[in-house]
């Protein structure tokens, strides 16, 4: 199966550590998203926002790392599966369930996707906007 990744997935060393079975396929952007940060966690989200682009990475994950990522995700209280379509193929990814006002993310959390980011070659520009509210 095809999971995007946009926030500490990212990573390659933890993603790996995640989900064993894991190939980084290469980086995407996913249209008409716009990348911000909430929730008591202060993580990763997307929401949908015209002419807006979230980049991110496009991983083949197996039945079982898909289920590793959803107790990590906190699937279906935390976050819910979102379906889209990649020249074709259907590619799975995580939205949060309640869209709560933005929350800076922790210093640890957020050094964690700017090392994915660099994993990933992934234009910063974004996680930049996604900072300032």
């Amino acid at each position: 199966m095809l999971y995007f990744a946009y926030g500490s997935n990212l990573h390659h060393f933890q993603m790996k550590r995640r989900c064993k079975d894991s190939i980084f396929l290469k980086k995407i952007n996913l249209k008409d998203f716009r990348l911000t940060f909430r929730s008591k966690y202060r993580a990763a989200d997307i929401e949908i926002k015209k002419n807006s682009i979230v980049p991110g990475a496009l991983f083949e994950i197996s039945k079982s790392d898909e289920k590793k990522l959803d107790v990590y995700e906190d699937y279906p209280i935390l976050y819910k599966k979102h379906f889209f379509s990649y020249y074709g193929k259907k590619v799975m990814t995580y939205t949060m369930v309640k869209k709560s006002p933005f929350k800076f993310p922790t210093e640890r959390y957020l050094n964690i996707v700017k090392r994915g980011y660099k994993d990933c070659k992934l234009d910063k520009k974004y996680l930049n906007i996604a900072l300032k509210p």
